[in-house]
């Protein structure tokens, strides 16, 4: 296993109560590594953070872990089916559905 995806393993392991709902894909192409982060739709708050806070801060370290290995190392969070925001996003209305409906 890379240092990088265990690096990441590590630190989201320590932050969730899901732990075994971690899963964590690596893909590498000419751009640098991308790692894709899924948990547990519970666990999400505590991985985004406040303001997103966390979040910020775990990239920061991949990047920082990329360096050492003269990779560039980028964090996609996914977010999980059946979450809050999911529900909220697929129930409001896109900008043109809203506009039609004032028929102005």
């Amino acid at each position: 296993m890379e240092m990088d995806v265990k690096f990441l393993e590590f630190v989201v392991k320590a932050l969730v109560e899901n732990p075994n709902d971690v899963k964590i894909t690596r893909t590498v192409d000419e751009m640098g590594v991308l790692m894709t982060l899924d948990v547990n739709k519970d666990d999400m708050g505590k991985i985004i953070g406040r303001e997103g806070n966390t979040a910020k801060a775990i990239r920061t370290l991949l990047r920082v872990v990329g360096m050492k290995n003269n990779a560039r190392v980028n964090l996609k969070i996914n977010e999980p089916a059946g979450s809050e925001k999911m529900m909220k996003t697929s129930a409001s209305k896109t900008l043109d559905e809203a506009m039609s409906d004032l028929k102005l």
